[in-house]
């Protein structure tokens, strides 16, 4: 039977469609907002609003099909992302198309830079994608913990119905919370005293039956079903054709980079959760997507569009991680974009209820973050100065939203929301603190992003701190790291190298098959996110096809039952996996102390190809700095 990504697995109908419409649940507000509000700001008429939710709708399906599906090689992340309209846009579209003239006019400028917008980010994708060097844990990890936290005001807003907390003459309903509260305990309760499929959908339930509880107390209204038309399809450029306004092309592509940086975050939250590992072509298939759907906005009167982090808690929360539920989900708002009765029927969810799920799913992006940043060493300062500062300012914008009245207009896009002012600040901090000025010279140790130590220092490191810097190079072998250690004071890098072989290669059998078994299988999916397996993914073998990587596992699987330890193989030095396999096989014909020594060889390799990137100077002539510097410029 072929292994099968979580990811890529097809649930059945029944399933696909229950969690699907969880996902448009969990989104709809958000999805509908944006159009409402520019409606609004542009003193549009009711029958112009409802076809621009519609359309919002409409094209929100086909968003979410290309980039969980995927259009060709190129466009579609194809991970449980869904794409919704961009908060980021609300200011901006309002002030193009107030200056365009307000009502249709000022429609129709907006959709003009939505095209440009689209075009752009479609075709700077791969370039900004390879910048993805400059979004270490440390950054992605604050982007995200911040998209978690800055959501959370938005569902709080939902629970008391948009209603302030000094509104003396409207204040906030003990009812209200009480339906926010009990849709969040009977969520936490299926998710506690249930397991498979009813755990699952947790959010789904918690939202019907707190909208039901809602409708039997006369608070739930369905009203709009009745007056709403069975079917309503969005053409292109309904309203009239684009108009082009060079400033407000150019606002545009401003916003547009702030989502593609929110986009990033989220791409990179997502595969945490469904452990797949984001690399650069992954950024830009993400980001060809973002920009060919808001190209599609452009053309059927919608706006930019991007992956939305309220549903990647959702995928968090709830752990189905299938990109076709959100395919599943897509096709649902689809329908829901054609027939306005349907989309009227969800419209009618209470928004405390609404609000009352959201302040779980939102709390999960944040947690995410979390874990994304305890892969930080915060022994160094400067990554709590990044984690700090971007936090703090993001929290500002958060909590007092009018700070960015008193900004010149060019700054305001950025500090209207937290979010964005948190996240540049995130990249902009790493980048003058790991990639700018000095500091490289005088550093030993360490990796873009995390701490850099001097030889001194490590010459006058205690055990502890010595193996929690360089215990990767040995898979945290205890007795090679002590005979390093031991050799102590190190005249220059080379001579910290040469510690290290020498102590691998002077082990006993027993220390010997103590370091070969700290290595994982290869193939395993239970050590995703080891490095000896991740060398190895990068090296080629995550793209295999399931039925060579099939191959590979058997062997590992009959190496270590043939000989009492794992496979283990310099991934640099492996041209070809076909090549692997039939060495592979053909070794099985070898003695143990044989292969128990090439094992040991295999692993002073993998040691000193990590030493490379982990000790700056330690090979001049190929730094991993410089692999690095030159991958992202190829």
């Amino acid at each position: 039977m072929k292994r099968i990504h979580p990811v890529d697995e097809v649930l059945p109908l029944p399933k696909l469609a229950a969690y699907g419409l969880q996902h448009v649940l969990a989104f709809y507000a958000g999805a509908v907002l944006v159009p409402i509000l520019v409606a609004g700001g542009l003193g549009l008429s009711t029958a112009q609003l409802i076809h621009l939710i519609n359309a919002d709708l409409f094209t929100c399906g086909i968003a979410s099909i290309i980039q969980s599906v995927g259009l060709g090689p190129k466009i579609g992340v194809r991970l449980p992302l869904l794409q919704g309209v961009t908060f980021t846009a609300v200011g901006p579209m309002i002030s193009i198309g107030v200056a365009g003239g307000g009502g249709t006019s000022g429609l129709l400028a907006i959709y003009g830079a939505v095209l440009a917008g689209g075009l752009f980010t479609f075709f700077a994708a791969p370039y900004f994608a390879r910048l993805a060097r400059f979004f270490p844990p440390v950054v992605t990890g604050s982007v995200i913990l911040i998209i978690g936290l800055a959501l959370l005001p938005v569902a709080a807003n939902d629970v008391v119905v948009g209603k302030g907390p000094n509104a003396i003459q409207n204040p906030v309903l003990l009812k209200d919370l009480l339906y926010a509260f009990g849709t969040l305990a009977l969520i936490v309760a299926m998710q506690r005293f249930f397991r498979g499929f009813m755990a699952t959908v947790a959010v789904l339930a918690g939202l019907v039956i707190g909208t039901l509880v809602a409708w039997l107390l006369g608070d739930a209204h369905f009203d709009a079903v009745e007056t709403s038309s069975a079917l309503g399809y969005t053409l292109p450029f309904y309203f009239g054709w684009p108009t082009f306004s060079v400033t407000a092309i150019v606002s545009m592509i401003v916003v547009m980079l702030i989502t593609m940086v929110e986009s990033t975050g989220d791409v990179y939250a997502t595969g945490e959760i469904v452990r797949k590992r984001i690399r650069r072509d992954d950024i830009a298939r993400t980001l060809r997507a973002d920009g060919l759907a808001t190209l599609l906005g452009g053309v059927l009167n919608s706006f930019p569009y991007t992956c939305y982090a309220e549903n990647v808690g959702l995928v968090r929360l709830t752990q189905i991680k299938s990109r076709w539920v959100v395919c599943a989900a897509g096709v649902i708002m689809l329908i829901l974009g054609s027939m306005p009765k349907a989309a009227a029927i969800v419209a009618g969810i209470p928004h405390p209820v609404l609000g009352g799920a959201a302040l779980a799913m939102f709390a999960a992006v944040a947690v995410v973050g979390i874990q994304t940043l305890g892969k930080v060493d915060f022994s160094d300062h400067r990554n709590l100065v990044i984690v700090g500062s971007s936090l703090g300012l993001a929290m500002l914008v958060t909590a007092q939203p009018y700070v960015a009245g008193a900004m010149p207009d060019w700054l305001q896009i950025i500090f209207g929301s937290g979010i964005t002012l948190g996240a540049l600040a995130a990249i902009l901090l790493n980048a003058l603190f790991f990639h700018l000025g000095g500091g490289r010279h005088a550093a030993v140790a360490g990796r873009p992003g995390d701490a850099l130590v001097t030889l001194e220092q490590v010459n006058a490191m205690p055990y502890e701190a010595f193996a929690q810097t360089f215990g990767g190079l040995v898979e945290q072998t205890p007795w090679v790291l002590e005979r390093a250690w031991a050799q102590r004071p190190y005249a220059d890098p080379n001579a910290l190298r040469a510690a290290f072989q020498e102590a691998l290669l002077s082990g006993d059998e027993a220390q010997q098959l103590e370091l070969l078994n700290a290595y994982a299988d290869l193939g395993s999916e239970d050590d995703a996110g080891n490095a000896y397996i991740d060398d190895h993914d990068e090296a080629g073998l995550g793209s295999l096809g399931e039925d060579e990587h099939d191959e590979v596992r058997a062997l590992a699987q009959a190496y270590r039952m043939h000989f009492g330890f794992p496979l283990v193989v310099c991934a640099r030095d492996v041209e070809r996996y076909e090549r692997l396999l039939a060495q592979g096989w053909s070794r099985l014909a070898n003695t143990v102390a044989v292969e128990r020594a090439s094992g040991v060889v295999e692993a002073a390799r993998i040691a000193s190809y990590r030493f490379n990137e982990l000790v700056a100077d330690a090979n001049p002539i190929e730094t991993a700095r410089e692999i690095r510097f030159l991958q992202a410029s190829s």
